[in-house]
């Protein structure tokens, strides 16, 4: 007898269908055959589910029995295939009758006990499960808790084989799997903001004011100055002041994770934004995504927030030039013999640097020990293209004693991320209708629309242009930051003040430090 499950598999991000076909009753030696271009852990998947079909108290097939996961030419991964292939023996033998398989999409790895297991991609198998007409998922509990975020389509969470057979039976009902309320968001959101606050940051105003302007406008920031002063203290807490973000957002960002095996009970907060720090010995496939079937880097986990290069010209020269497109562009296209993906990497670049290879270099405090060749070769490992492509330079000095006795609390993160959410909300405002979310995404139209300047801060701006020999890059980002500070100070227009501290905010444009 022959019987078909629909399953789906992975390409990138997305959710493929896959059609799981099972024929028993052949004659020929017993035995199971499994075709559809497998790899390694779905040819291991019979011994699982044989071992879980006994271990349920199922009949094993005692004839040959082929299955196949069609289309046979796309390459399937994972042991995501287990439970719709001992499903479909079940239906194959008779075991299961009855049952309207074509209104479900199922996945979901198995125990030699016949308990299921997570699975990666919850998220995708739903929307394609909405987008294909079905009815419903059944999924493994954690996985079906991702899936059921998704609207317009319900998940069923199974517990076991035996579970699943029975609810397919009609001998069990089961409840569809509700998605988290927003007061799980809110529980979660203020448990993350407990973990490091604004507030803790000793001196450095200048700096804090440069995050600011950086989280509110979604723009990239460098900070430079020498060990110790502060600046891997202060991004990790620029988390603490971004902009929650909305569902479409969230499911975006889940999307990535569940693609890459991460859930809303690990590494992802519910309806909070990722912050992604990866060291400095990375990779560029680590980085960027790839692998032998192409799957997300760190700069795709960080869509929607922030990615931290901590000792910026640490980081293989080849690791920080694939940086240069998907700064532009927001996306990535990763090419394999597996076949081609793009993914989606929108993220805020955070990066901290020294001053010079031994750090001390403008410290009133320590002699530098380097050599102008030195120190020059230390930022030629920073290309300029991709400086060009950072929106704001901020010098971040040693302390003083005077700054680190100081025990009176500075402003807390609730305080910034308020002003932050108003100078995000006045840009969603403006941006209505468009795809373009914070002030960093600006088209060149929207640029010339929101960010014109009349003749004499064209002039102002002309003078530094000339002065610091900016790019043509550079100018367009000193007017977009220049619009995120008028947003902040709840101007309409660009003023000179906003105008002026945008052209500080390029350091290593004007190749000094102090």
């Amino acid at each position: 007898m022959l019987a078909t499950i629909c399953s789906a598999a992975l390409v990138g991000i997305d959710a493929v269908p896959v059609s799981v076909e099972v024929n028993t009753g052949e004659t020929g030696e017993p035995k199971l055959i499994l075709v559809g271009l497998p790899d390694a852990a779905v040819k291991e998947s019979d011994d699982r589910v044989f071992s879980a079909l006994s271990n349920s108290g199922f009949r094993m097939p005692r004839t040959r029995t082929t299955i196949n996961l069609a289309p046979g030419d796309l390459r399937k991964e994972g042991a995501l295939y287990d439970l719709p292939i001992a499903l479909g023996i079940l239906v194959a033998d008779g075991t299961i009758q009855n049952a309207r398989l074509d209104d479900f999409l199922i996945a979901g790895e198995l125990s030699l006990s016949g308990a299921t297991r997570a699975v990666k991609g919850g998220l995708a198998f739903a929307v394609l499960a909405r987008a294909s007409g079905k009815r419903a998922l059944i999924l493994p509990p954690v996985t079906a808790e991702e899936a059921a975020l998704v609207e317009g389509v319900q998940v069923y969470a199974v517990r076991s084989l035996d579970e699943a057979k029975r609810f397919l039976s009609g001998e069990t009902p089961l409840r569809p799997v509700a998605p988290r309320s927003a007061a799980a968001a809110t529980d979660t959101a203020a448990h993350a903001d407990t973990q490091a606050d604004f507030s803790e940051i000793k001196g450095q105003h200048a700096v804090r004011r440069a995050v600011e302007v950086a989280v509110a406008g979604g723009h990239n920031l460098l900070m430079l100055g020498p060990p110790g002063s502060g600046k891997s203290m202060i991004a990790k807490r620029v988390p603490t002041i971004m902009p929650r973000p909305s569902l479409d957002e969230f499911l975006d960002i889940l999307r990535i994770h569940s693609a890459a095996g991460h859930t809303i009970n690990g590494e992802v907060r519910f309806l909070e934004r990722p912050a992604r720090a990866p060291h400095h010995t990375i990779s560029d496939v680590g980085l960027l995504g790839g692998g032998a079937i192409p799957g997300p880097g760190e700069i795709s986990l960080a869509h929607h927030g922030i990615l931290f290069l901590d000792e910026l010209p640490e980081f293989k020269r080849s690791a920080l030039e694939v940086l240069r497109q998907p700064l532009e562009d927001g996306h990535v296209t990763i090419s394999r013999s597996a076949g081609k993906v793009t993914l989606p990497c929108h993220f805020m670049l955070v990066a901290a640097m020294n001053p010079c290879p031994c750090g001390y270099l403008g410290d009133t405090k320590h002699e530098c020990r380097c050599s102008p060749s030195q120190i020059q070769r230390y930022r030629n490992r920073i290309s300029g293209p991709l400086l060009d492509r950072i929106d704001i330079h901020v010098e971040a000095p040693a302390l003083s004693l005077t700054e680190l006795r100081n025990d009176q609390p500075a402003e807390a993160s609730a305080a910034i991320r308020a002003r932050v959410e108003a100078a995000r909300e006045r840009q969603r405002a403006r941006f209505a209708g468009s795809r373009t979310a914070a002030n960093a995404r600006m088209s060149p139209a929207q640029l010339k629309r929101f960010s014109a300047l009349d003749s004499a801060l064209g002039d102002l701006l002309q003078q530094a242009m000339e002065q610091l020999s900016l790019s043509a890059r550079a100018y367009d980002r000193i007017l977009k930051v220049a619009r995120t500070i008028a947003d902040l100070a709840g101007a309409e227009k660009i003023a000179a003040p906003h105008l002026l501290e945008a052209i500080q905010y390029r350091s290593l444009d004007r190749n000094v430090f102090y």
